[in-house]
């Protein structure tokens, strides 16, 4: 017999050592690890942790084995993990319900729980008596599952279990926007039940899916049907949201121990090794002692001034556990591991030796790890006086399973038993290690033949979508509907229908089931799939489908029919897909050209298109490094993916005994045309919609093998049998919410514009004399015999009218009185008042006539469908929302997620059901959701977004750039174009200075504006107009005005913004006269613009008062305002601002850098309703916190910041009267009594806004500052 290796005997002790501190507590029936002796709860967190170094034993073995029963312990070993992670998955599956409603739900009460009966596997605690909400538990079990599984365990057995697997990733997978209750389960650390968004969890979250997407459950043994998937865009959502918020943990806690597990091992899920590293270091100079770490500052568990008799602590009561809070040896065991991640001997080597002095010795000579360390009673006093410098002792669990399986863990790596890939086989230790410049492929494609020439005038070679078969291009709502569909149930048993010559028949119960009605389980809830997920190439029923990204679906935001906001938003995807591609193979992006992006005329491709083009072919664009060519050509280097779940897809929609093929069986045989059709089992009473949709797509796309024609009968029968086939393609097309389908198919039959039958709509702007003729004599609202409206003359009028202003002006008249479902009997029954907005909205959308297309979606109420998610996006960044105009009630805040119907219903409540402020807040939601997914840089320093107020901001800037009222300024605002709108908030939000101006570009009748906005040199003018130019463009003005006096007999195209919005209203239904402008479209009459008045060009006058507006608008501080008003606070009773006080006591809950203090500083100084005094009350106290520095140990009891700012008022008012200012020049504000002209001064200066509060603060609080000092100084 062989003596026993050194390793081998190593390896024994460490057996024993898991032995008696893990296995030997495993329930035998369950596999599961109880809490403690005398608790049968198990943990989810703690059992997959407690496993790990069972597992890391069995690796262990398996590798260093001396002998056969070294062999037959790893087995055992093994075996051990196996039963727990059943357990676990058992305990899962006795509540699948909550899965499935979360998926929607999102809800506390729908979670799964974070414990189970040991014994049972079932719930311990109701679902509202423990902050059960824990998506890092789930994901941790999830991300091991994937690890094991790639290890060699096989963990799960059946198909049904590749379902759950499957749910729990859609479970896990909107991580990014869920608040829970964190790895520490009390969520806010009040202990009060209040759930955050927390980093750990969306890093464990980003972890799980991106380790089991495309894995095969069942290892090497399975088939296509037990691989499950995962969504790149969500996995890059909560990569994004994640490096937004380190180091900061959530909304209460400014750092947070447990954040360990998701920078470095298991997780390993931040890719950026500067935040990795600043995270690491944050935690370790905050949060580390000498028995190890805190989890979170003024964190009360097991401290002694904590009362053990209530779970939830007084927001003042968290002050006292300062300095004093337990710290736990778990984090150095984390700490540890990590240090052998990145071969770091010194810092394994520092953090084992630690260890070894705090962990407690068995006389047996086993090490256990304590829970913690606590302060003793009758040391808290000297501990708050010399923080660390009390000996501790040891308190709770004795050992805490979860660590002394890490320790034990990182035992066995330090000591060369497993290299770090051992325990790591997908190679998430790897995500810190720069990748190569992605290169972005475009493929270009055209719509039809005749967009291909044009293209090619311009020197641009595409394809149209005829020319890439065998490749099929699909609109990206296409692809949602199959992840919607996320495998599928295996077809119950019953006999197949006798099978006609050329169709195949799929057996039954071979694909994965997302989708499981035995379970209740109904798959993904259908969401729109951003860039990452349509820039790969997938393979569907063995046929290569691309698809086009979502920003050109058309049909229902207004977003997509502006071409510039088309290469905008582009240009932007293009940007994000290099920054955050991490797939194997190149992104390729499907860009198709369609009619709408072609000039008036079609004569020629829009400019910005065209530019944009041409710029793709350079090779660079929006900082990307681009590739173009044909879809042929990057087949070989671009991403796929196999979507197998489809490929037994029962739908019955091509068999001939479909219901839509009635023929018989002879012209079955004569046309041959089943060749192609892929006819499959049903698997409900119902065919799927996506299945046939796919099935008649890919039969009508098949070319058809050459036989011989049966003369004209045969030729007739055979175009007939096309053209159903089509009308049933959009059909199917149509009940997938697909109304663009043609636009993917080489086929004319639908090309051809439909006409609108409903409403006299002009192809082009019309003389303004036939306008004239065709309106009303008296143009005016038709009265019945008793004054009332007179609806019938009403519809007549609108059957006469041509004016896209009048008509919309009428029905808007019918709208708000009768109702949008009202039949008006236009052209006979069921032209209601909807189909005529129908009409009119595309009309207006070929038109570009931007602010009808506003008015007219928002009462058709169309679904932005990107809101709910721009919502979601600007939340999970840590901002809150307000939509309205302030002051409250009316202003709305927005803290969490809710649906969207909920959401849109709140937003017309805060527009007082206003449809332009309503339509305008929608969109600028969207804008603002796409700015902080690519320049999250624009917001920092805001956390809460004033959208009411961003809108008033707008429009005041229209007003004073453009020299013109309040109403045309709120009119200009509806009809910039998308792309402007954008790039007006883009400039607002970039801080620097920027103006607007009229440009000489030509437009549409009635259109709107032509508004042009130019960054702003040192000496407030463009660079144009430093460089001369300016007198050119002025000229060319003067010569486009001389041009529309020579052209008044017509509708001029090219005028500008004040003259459109008269001759609009003009030839406009009088409605103004009915009922004192009730009916009339409704403008933003809210909105409080001030007027403006001329100003002398290339001045500086009115820039520090916009300065001001624009930063009290969004928000804005300075750099480090929030920890300067902290530090103020402890020095006083609390600031009061216009009659809110914000007391000294928040210090003694909040931290100086939470975000949750910053929100609460914020919401208090949101009570001011005007921006700009807003922002002179901030610039006072941040002289005001100037004196925090000063050494005394108070400063006043409630300091009065409005006073503060009257009394410097005051001082820059009798200085001005002083030098002679007329009164005029000192008007003051009515509303605060503040001198416009303090608003308009420079903080710096003789006369600065600076220097006055300076002296204001030093005369307020001089009876606190000591002795003999310089005051002002």
């Amino acid at each position: 017999m062989r003596s026993r290796s050194n390793s081998g005997v190593k390896l024994d002790n460490y057996a024993r050592m898991v032995q008696q501190t893990i296995l030997r507590h495993q329930d035998p029936v369950t596999g599961l690890l109880p809490g403690g002796a005398d608790e049968p709860h198990s943990w989810v967190r703690d059992n997959v942790y407690c496993v790990l170094s069972v597992w890391a034993l069995s690796l262990a073995y398996r590798k260093n084995a001396d002998r056969d029963e070294d062999k037959a312990k790893a087995y055992e070993l093994e075996q051990s993990v196996v039963k727990l992670m059943r357990g676990v998955l058992q305990g899962i599956m006795r509540q699948l319900d909550k899965v499935e409603k979360f998926k929607y739900s999102r809800s506390t009460s729908d979670a799964l729980h974070a414990k189970y009966n040991t014994g049972t596997c079932a719930p311990v605690v109701g679902d509202d008596e423990w902050g059960h909400l824990q998506v890092d538990a789930t994901s941790l079990f999830l991300l091991f599952l994937a690890q094991m599984t790639a290890s060699g365990l096989h963990i799960v057995y059946t198909q049904d279990e590749v379902d759950v697997v499957q749910n729990l990733m859609f479970y896990i997978e909107a991580a990014y926007k869920v608040a829970d209750y964190g790895m520490w389960e009390r969520g806010d650390k009040t202990n009060q039940g209040i759930t955050e968004i927390n980093a750990s969890s969306i890093g464990m979250a980003k972890a799980a899916l991106e380790a089991l997407d495309d894995l095969n459950l069942f290892g090497a043994k399975g088939g296509p049907g037990s691989v499950v998937h995962a969504l790149a865009d969500d996995i890059q959502h909560c990569q994004s949201i994640l490096t937004s918020m380190l180091p900061k943990a959530s909304m209460s806690k400014e750092v947070d121990a447990g954040v360990l597990a998701i920078i470095s091992y298991p997780a390993f899920a931040v890719d950026d090794i500067s935040i990795v590293n600043a995270t690491k270091e944050e935690i370790i100079s905050k949060l580390q002692g000498r028995y190890g770490c805190c989890r979170f500052l003024r964190d009360g568990h097991k401290t002694p001034k904590e009362d053990p008799n209530r779970l939830y602590y007084e927001s003042a009561e968290l002050k006292l556990f300062e300095n004093i809070e337990c710290e736990w040896p778990l984090f150095w065991t984390y700490l540890i591991l990590d240090g052998i991640f990145i071969n770091s001997p010194e810092q394994v080597q520092e953090y084992q030796e630690a260890l070894e002095g705090i962990l407690i010795k068995q006389k047996d000579g086993v090490r256990l790890l304590p829970e913690l360390y606590s302060v003793p009673p009758d040391k808290v006093e000297e501990e708050y006086r010399s923080p660390h410098s009390v000996e501790r002792v040891p308190l709770g669990k004795c050992p805490l399973k979860w660590g002394q399986s890490l320790y034990i863990l990182g035992n066995l790596l330090s000591d060369g038993f497993l290299a770090p890939g051992e325990i790591d086989p997908l190679n998430r230790r790897f995500s810190t290690i720069p990748k190569p410049d992605v290169v972005v492929q475009v493929s270009i494609l055209a719509e039809s033949e005749e967009i291909k020439e044009l293209l090619l005038k311009d020197g641009v070679a595409v394809e149209t979508v005829a020319d890439i078969h065998p490749i099929h291009v699909q609109p990206s709502r296409v692809l949602s509907h199959i992840y919607a569909r996320l495998g599928n149930p295996p077809a119950p048993p019953r006999a197949p229908p006798p099978a006609p010559p050329g169709v195949f028949l799929t057996p039954p119960g071979s694909p994965p089931s997302g989708r499981n009605p035995r379970l209740g389980l109904t798959g993904r809830p259908y969401r729109r799939i951003g860039v990452l997920g349509t820039s790969k190439f997938y393979t569907i029923r063995n046929t290569i489908f691309s698809f086009t990204p979502q920003l050109i679906d058309h049909q229902q935001f207004y977003l997509a029919l502006d071409n510039k906001m088309i290469v905008e938003m582009l240009r932007t995807e293009i940007a994000y897909l290099a920054s955050r591609w991490r797939m194997t193979g190149r992104p390729t992006v499907t860009f198709p050209i369609s009619q709408t992006m072609l000039t008036e005329d079609h004569s020629s491709l829009d400019p910005a298109v065209l530019a944009t083009l041409r710029k793709l072919q350079d090779g660079y664009y929006g900082g990307a490094r681009i590739q173009t060519g044909k879809l042929s050509e990057f087949l070989t280097t671009s991403c796929f993916a196999n979507l197998s779940f489809l490929d037994g897809k029962g739908s019955g929609s091509n068999s001939r005994h479909d219901k839509d093929y009635d023929d018989d069986d002879d012209e079955e045989e004569e046309e041959g045309d089943g060749e192609g059709y892929v006819h499959e089992l049903r698997n409900d009473d119902e065919a799927d919609d996506l299945a046939q949709y796919l099935d008649h797509l890919l039969a009508h796309a098949t070319p058809k093998k050459p036989g011989q024609q049966g003369g004209g009968r045969g030729r007739f029968k055979a175009a007939a049998t096309k053209t159903r086939e089509m009308v049933s393609l959009m059909h199917k097309a149509q009940q997938l919410d697909v109304h663009s389908v043609n636009m993917y198919l080489s086929s004319k039959l639908f090309r051809s514009p439909q006409p609108s039958l409903n409403l006299n709509l002009l192809d082009s702007p019309a003389p303004e004399s036939q306008t004239r003729q065709a309106a009303s004599p008296q143009s005016g609202v038709p009265r019945g015999p008793g004054g009332g409206v007179d609806y019938g003359a009403l519809v007549r009028l609108l059957n006469d009218t041509q004016s896209l202003q009048d008509q919309a002006d009428i029905l808007y008249i019918l709208f708000k009185d009768k109702g949008v479902d009202w039949d008006t009997q236009l052209r006979g029954k069921g032209c209601t008042v909807r189909s005529l907005l129908s009409d009119l909205y595309k009309k207006a959308g070929e038109l570009k006539h931007w602010s009808l297309i506003r008015m007219i979606s928002g009462m058709l109420r169309k679904k932005v469908e990107e809101l709910d998610s721009a919502c979601s996006d600007l939340l999970a960044h840590q901002k809150h929302l307000t939509v309205g105009l302030p002051p409250e009630p009316r202003e709305k805040t927005i803290t969490a997620p809710i649906p969207p119907d909920q959401l849109a219903a709140l937003i017309d409540e805060a527009s007082d059901n206003n449809i332009s402020v309503a339509v305008l807040t929608k969109e600028i939601m969207v804008y603002l959701a796409m700015s902080i997914r690519t320049q999250p840089s624009l917001f920092s320093e805001m956390f809460r977004l004033r959208i009411g107020l961003i809108i008033q901001v707008m429009a005041t800037e229209l007003a004073q750039s453009l020299n013109c009222s309040g109403e045309e300024a709120t009119e200009s605002l509806m009809s910039l174009s998308p792309s402007e709108l954008k790039n007006l908030l883009h400039h607002i939000l970039s801080g620097k200075e920027f103006g607007v101006q009229r440009s000489v570009r030509e437009l549409d009748a009635g259109v709107g504006p032509a508004i042009s906005i130019h960054h702003l040199g040192n000496v407030g003018a463009t660079k144009s107009e430093r460089a001369g130019i300016s007198k050119l463009k002025s000229d060319m003005k003067m010569l486009e005005r001389r041009f529309s006096m020579t052209e008044a007999s017509q509708v001029d195209r090219r005028v500008s913004l004040t003259d459109a919005v008269k001759s609009v209203r003009s030839h406009s239904v009088d409605v103004e006269a009915f009922e004192s402008g009730r009916h009339r479209l409704p403008s933003i009459d809210a909105l409080d613009v001030p007027e403006c008045s001329p100003v002398a060009k290339d001045t500086r006058h009115g820039q520090w008062l916009r300065r001001r507006r624009l930063d009290g608008a969004l928000n804005r501080v300075p750099v480090g305002f929030y920890q300067k008003v902290w530090r103020i606070l402890q020095k006083c009773h609390g600031l009061s601002i216009e009659g809110f006080v914000l007391p000294s006591s928040t210090t003694r809950e909040m931290t100086p850098r939470e975000i949750k203090f910053s929100v609460h500083v914020e919401t208090v100084l949101n009570r001011v309703p005007q921006p700009e005094y807003r922002q002179l009350l901030v610039e006072a106290i941040l002289v005001l916190t100037m004196l925090a520095d000063v050494d005394v140990p108070s400063i006043g009891s409630i300091i009065h910041v409005e006073k503060i700012v009257q009394l410097a008022n005051d001082m820059f008012h009798k200085d001005q009267r002083d030098l002679g200012a007329e009164e005029q020049v000192l008007e003051r504000d009515p509303s605060t009594g503040v001198c416009r002209l303090l608003y308009d001064s420079a903080p710096s200066g003789r006369f600065g806004s600076m220097t006055y509060l300076t002296k204001a603060v030093a005369a307020y609080v001089q009876d606190f500052l000591p002795g003999g000092a310089c005051a002002v100084q």
